[in-house]
């Protein structure tokens, strides 16, 4: 089962130190949500695609040539003239934690044609996105189309909402266009920290109750270093994550959706699905994840099938 992503995939130029004389010291490094899930569900062996935008520019070239080094098929990924490929400045403070400020008025990750984008989606077994895309208009407007594409060709169509703050015009906007896709969602992975933004509640728990209700039917809500809360119909478990000595957690959710959605594809989808089985699961992607920030970056970081299996 092929395994596409649809949405922003872009630099990050994240800091690696800070010198003598206060000045930050940054390396430029590929990244974007979606691609990082595509990439990551490569390395673990899935059959993976990527269906986004870069800019005419020496950081696009990069991009395409970072996707197609991992494995992942580049046949929808789009090049406009328009835009310079979009950047990430991503800071790190001492315990490895993130803060984002971004490059990308426009960027081209927002120059997505949706034609083409549909198109590109039509033959996937299961479509993946995210909410950076659905910011813009015209790149929202692509995503939604590739989206219902898929939906209507029997994919799965899973959806990892990300809040940026910076790229939303207020907190209402960003709340009613990230909860707008839902019901097409058949996986929705978010974090703690978003449970009241999507749901309108805090508890992980009611929050994933409140997506299955909505017709997902398998959420996934991350809790940092103490794992992953998972629901599926009734049933429900927590799995506890991996203790690492963090390097950066930049691109640890993306590994653990990737990693997530790699066993899924590999499986044949979400047939007969029981709580053993989620569990596992699960605690593989805690597992991809933990490796992931244990190391910097975010493509760079993450494991191969033979690193978490061998």
């Amino acid at each position: 089962m092929k395994i596409t992503a649809i949405g922003e995939i872009l630099v990050d130029m994240t800091q690696t130190q800070v010198d003598g004389r206060g000045i930050r010291h940054f390396a430029a490094n590929p990244g974007g949500a979606p691609a990082n899930v595509a990439v990551a569900a490569a390395k673990l062996g899935a059959e993976s695609a990527f269906i986004g935008c870069v800019g005419d520019d020496v950081f696009g070239q990069t991009l395409k040539e970072t996707l197609l080094s991992n494995g992942v098929d580049v046949s929808g990924l789009q090049v406009t003239e328009k835009a310079s490929t979009t950047l990430a400045v991503v800071t790190v403070d001492e315990k490895g934690e993130r803060s984002f400020s971004f490059c990308r008025r426009p960027g081209a990750d927002t120059r997505l044609d949706a034609g083409k984008a549909a198109e590109a989606a039509a033959g996937t077994g299961i479509l993946h996105f995210g909410s950076v895309s659905l910011t813009d208009p015209d790149s929202r407007q692509a995503t939604v189309c590739a989206v219902r594409a898929a939906k209507e060709a029997g994919a799965i169509i899973t959806y990892d909402p990300n809040y940026r703050a910076s790229l939303w015009p207020d907190r209402e906007t960003a709340v009613r266009e990230m909860r707008a896709p839902l019901p097409l969602c058949d996986i929705v992975k978010i974090s703690d920290e978003e449970t009241e933004l999507l749901c309108g509640v805090s508890d992980p728990r009611d929050a994933a109750r409140v997506l299955c209700e909505g017709g997902a039917k398998l959420v996934l809500v991350t809790l940092g270093a103490e794992g992953a809360f998972w629901r599926c119909g009734e049933e429900s478990g927590v799995v506890p994550g991996c203790r690492v000595k963090v390097a950066d957690t930049n691109g640890a959710g993306d590994t653990f959706f990737g990693a997530l959605l790699s066993r899924i594809a590999l499986r044949g989808g979400l047939q007969d699905l029981d709580a053993q089985e989620i569990t596992g699961i699960v605690a593989y992607a805690n597992r991809a994840a933990a490796l992931t920030t244990s190391r910097p970056g975010a493509i760079p970081a993450m494991p191969t099938r033979e690193e978490l299996e061998g």
